[in-house]
């Protein structure tokens, strides 16, 4: 039977299951990681179904909004309710003249997440004079292992922080990378912290479509513990992006804009 201290671990679910280990096989009683369907409307009209952890969820449809580029601030949303299931979140905007992107289906993201904006090479780069250090990020990530609160207790789920010189601004978890990132743009939005010239990290692999998200939030400086794409390292090249992997044990992988390091 799941204790009551795993039931109240909200974004998991109690299961039991066996481990198989040198021959020897026990039931453990842990849990797996919850997983829902969120429909985000805006001004009445459908944008986006996505799967997702349920956390967080007026932030990731704030942090999603903002780096679809439906909004640019949070003063733009008149009225966000999510419904009792909290299955649905219902944006009004302030203002009425709204494009709104193509309807779009959302994965976990695992295999690439889709996106409303082209990502190209032909967008202007960051105007940013920012650097920090090696140092620095090996730092925040150890601050992101500690806030991987999911992630430590049953595992199956992606993290993604927000930090600075002084260290951990906000964090995020989700079964979708992409997702933990738009939590993090849509808990900075939401407590007036300015995400321009801040250090984004994530648990999983940077792919495009992630890099547009930081771009987007004016972030100069992306780093993860796995790797980045092709496509991601073309992108961070011209958007003046510094793009770092394998953050762990002491050390990096650097692939671009090594300057923003201190780097020659």
């Amino acid at each position: 039977m799941a204790s009551k201290a795993r039931e109240k671990l909200a974004g998991a679910v109690p299961f039991t299951y066996q481990v198989v280990d040198g021959g020897q096989v026990r039931s453990v009683a842990g849990g797996v990681i919850d997983e829902q369907l969120l429909a985000i409307y805006v001004n009445g009209e459908s944008l986006a179904t996505m799967m997702c952890s349920p956390l967080q969820l007026e932030a990731l449809t704030v942090g999603f909004l903002y780096n679809e580029a439906v909004i640019d601030s949070a003063a733009e949303i008149g009225l966000l309710q999510l419904n009792q299931k909290q299955s649905v979140a219902d944006v009004i905007l302030t203002r009425d003249d709204v494009a709104l992107p193509r309807r779009m289906i959302l994965t976990t993201g695992c295999g690439g997440g889709v996106t409303g904006q082209e990502l190209s090479k032909e967008f202007p780069a960051l105007e940013s004079s920012y650097r920090t250090e090696p140092a620095r990020l090996l730092r925040l990530m150890r601050q992101l292992q500690g806030a991987a609160r999911l992630y430590n207790a049953v595992r199956g789920v992606h993290t993604a922080v927000l930090g600075d010189e002084s260290g951990l601004l906000v964090s995020a978890e989700d079964v979708g990378r992409h997702n933990a990132v738009d939590k993090v743009a849509g808990q900075a939005l939401l407590a007036g912290i300015n995400t321009r010239d801040k250090i984004l990290l994530t648990s999983g692999r940077i792919s495009s479509e992630m890099l547009g998200k930081a771009r987007r939030m004016g972030v100069p400086v992306v780093a993860s513990r796995t790797a980045p794409t092709s496509v991601t390292v073309e992108l961070a090249q011209a958007w003046r992006i510094c793009v770092v992997g394998y953050v762990r044990q002491g050390g990096m992988r650097v692939y671009t804009n090594g300057w923003r390091l201190g780097l020659d």
